[in-house]
């Protein structure tokens, strides 16, 4: 089920598809399609081919290297990219913080960090959870203390994506108190090779380096690095989150698997038979595709009050729930599948490039798959934290 109701997102669709089929490197979506691990200059390569093609952020203005793509143009891209077995794109400086500078930065600001974004030769990361304030972001404690012409920045930032990787990191910290927690967090610009700053990975039950704690020890950062006004940042990082929760859909990403775990059970048998030809197994699938088409509908929807200028905060929320589980669901599926055959986790394996040409692989792609995707439910902003949004915003509770 596709909502290609325009003639010219139609063809816009079949543009990004030709774009993946010629473009997009064999290597890369196999590794993709196998739930291999990608390594950061392998990221960066899938990000440049896009960058030539000027593809690279086409949600953001023309004046600024993008192409004015509409929400759903937007959606339509990240959909077909998914599909396709495409490398993820990372978010950070082209999906949030160029956004903000794009919104609220200072002239200095965008001519400094958009340009280097773009070409991915800078990469950000995201300075928001603490160790007592994750779900609770309004209750964190690393502050900024304003000394001179530079705020001094102490505190610890946690389940810091990529860190290891990045350059910079947006920060949220605290510069005052106020009546409300939300009040008083400004957002800084922070050079992660400042000294004072100690950055330390944390273990996952998946054995790969994705998440890290960031310690600020008496960290100096200039003043020209506040962006938009002191004390204001809780607003500023608001106004993306909306558009970020309709893309966790991941529809290409649930059509590609829901594609994939159908083949895997075709190959593993009992008692003589592919249990893909079980109805057990029949039933789960059609459930799972039931939900992704709901899940479908509410997205283009969400998707058609975004182009009239609506918010729609708890359709975006309601989506953040659905689309993570729905994917967690699909990778449990494939667990259950292979249980049939048996188990084994090697993290060695989920570094190779090749691709899942015999069971005993596909095994350690779908359990990593599987692992890692425990966090979808938690990461930009958890499933509790969205139900509460509903609940407040729609139901009024």
């Amino acid at each position: 089920m596709v909502f290609d109701l325009r003639p010219e997102i139609a063809a816009f669709r079949a543009e990004v598809r030709a774009f993946c089929r010629e473009e997009l490197p064999a290597e890369l979506a196999a590794k993709v399609r196998a739930h291999r691990w990608l390594d950061k200059g392998e990221r960066e390569r899938w990000q440049r081919i896009l960058y030539r093609r000027g593809w690279a952020a086409g949600h953001w203005p023309r004046a600024w290297g993008g192409l004015d793509w509409s929400p759903l143009q937007r959606f339509v891209f990240n959909e077909e990219l998914e599909r396709a077995g495409a490398p993820w794109l990372t978010p950070f400086g082209i999906n949030y913080v160029g956004p903000i500078l794009l919104a609220h930065g200072s002239d200095a600001q965008r001519e400094r960090h958009l340009p280097s974004i773009l070409r991915s030769e800078v990469w950000w990361c995201q300075g928001y959870s603490e160790p007592g304030a994750g779900s609770d972001l309004a209750g964190l404690a690393t502050r900024a203390e304003r000394r001179g012409d530079r705020y001094v920045v102490n505190g610890q930032k946690t389940w810091t994506t990529m860190a290891q990787w990045a350059d910079w990191m947006f920060c949220l910290v605290r510069t005052a108190r106020g009546e409300r927690p939300q009040h008083g967090i400004s957002l800084l610009l922070i050079d992660l090779r400042t000294p004072g700053i100690t950055i330390r990975p944390i273990a996952t039950m998946d054995e790969c380096h994705h998440v890290n704690e960031v310690f600020f020890a008496d960290v100096e950062v200039p003043l020209a690095n506040l962006v938009g006004e002191e004390g204001e940042a809780w607003g500023y990082t608001k106004v993306f989150l909306t558009h970020e929760r309709i893309l966790a859909t991941e529809l290409g990403k649930a059509d590609r698997l829901l594609a994939d775990v159908a083949a895997l059970a075709a190959r593993v048998f009992e008692a003589g038979a592919p249990l893909a030809s079980g109805a057990g197994f029949r039933r789960r699938r059609a459930a799972l595709g039931v939900r992704r088409d709901a899940l479908e509908a509410l997205a283009y929807d969400a998707l058609d009050r975004f182009e009239r200028g609506e918010e729609p905060a708890v359709e975006a929320a309601a989506l953040k729930i659905r689309g993570s589980e729905l994917q967690q669901a699909i990778s449990e599926l494939a667990v259950d599948v292979l249980a049939h055959a048996g188990l084994g986790y090697d993290t060695g394996s989920i570094m190779d490039a090749a691709a899942d040409e015999d069971l005993r692989r596909a095994e350690t792609g779908w359990l990593f798959e599987h692992f890692y995707g425990r966090a979808f439910t938690i990461y930009g902003g958890t499933n509790e934290i969205q139900r509460a949004i509903i609940a407040r915003q729609a139901l009024g509770l």
